[in-house]
């Protein structure tokens, strides 16, 4: 995730095991809309918020192997992004698909992304058959 996405999704209390939960929804064809350029759009639940306090992410993929939160918004707050938003989003999301393995791995050592760490993966899902 960016860091400007951790700082949101902080403040809005959605933690590691919301945001694993939701990459495995995702995986599993739970989307909520593809934008196109490489960005996808889930609905997340808030904890301790009610239907209408859920939130919407969006992911920057290639679909595979790479899934990078990089903006969020709460569903009370705003129906959905502007159209220069999603032409900003897509050009950052075409910038960070094309990354490489080492580029990834120097992005998270400065802290520029942030990984969402393994001990979610069990936080999100214990009896799920999808192991660490």
């Amino acid at each position: 995730m960016t860091r400007f996405f951790r700082r949101w999704a902080d403040d809005e209390g959605l933690g590691p095991a919301v945001l694993a939960r939701a990459v495995w929804e995702i995986e599993d064809g739970l989307v909520d809309g593809d934008l196109g350029g490489g960005i996808i759009k889930k609905r997340v639940r808030v904890p301790g918020r009610g239907k209408s306090g859920g939130a919407r992410v969006l992911l920057a993929t290639n679909h595979r192997d790479r899934w990078i939160f990089i903006y969020g918004f709460l569903k009370n707050q705003r129906a959905n992004i502007s159209r220069q938003e999603l032409v900003a989003l897509r050009e950052l999301s075409r910038d960070l698909i094309a990354l490489t393995e080492e580029q990834l791995n120097e992005r998270t050592r400065e802290k520029v992304l942030i990984e969402v760490g393994t001990e979610a993966i069990g936080a999100a899902e214990p009896h799920s058959p999808r192991g660490p």
